[in-house]
């Protein structure tokens, strides 16, 4: 697995929209989905799609006026990534240490029992 940054909540919030919408993405349609959860100036936007592209997480095409931006890392690697640091930081990288804590979190049975049936089918 490559070595993928972690991302500050702005950003992750429009890799978020840029994974959930069909490449290539303008800013304008970032700026729409943003205006439903918290907007934010078009100028910040641009600032935090400019870092993503320094970061290597967007690539940049200029098709006429607006640019428009496609992923570089897909939203599956960058939460196999963060699960990995996760487990790491917080359980030494132990699962058996991590399904402790989620079953002591109060997880449903229905929720134990879809991990069952995944790991069963070998997508875990």
């Amino acid at each position: 697995m490559k070595k993928i940054k972690r991302l500050p909540e702005s950003e992750l919030e429009i890799m978020q929209i840029i994974w959930k919408e069909e490449a290539p993405v303008s800013r304008m349609t970032i700026e729409h989905a943003l205006q439903e959860r918290h907007p934010l100036a078009p100028t910040t936007i641009l600032t935090l799609l400019t870092r993503l592209c320094e970061k290597g997480f967007l690539s940049l095409k200029k098709e006429g006026r607006p640019n428009l931006y496609e992923p570089l890392v897909t939203e599956r690697e960058y939460l196999a990534c963060e699960s990995r640091s996760f487990l790491d930081r917080m359980f030494g990288g132990s699962v058996a240490g991590f399904a402790a804590a989620l079953c002591d979190s109060g997880i449903k049975k229905e929720e134990l029992e879809e991990l069952r049936r995944m790991l069963e089918k070998g997508e875990l």
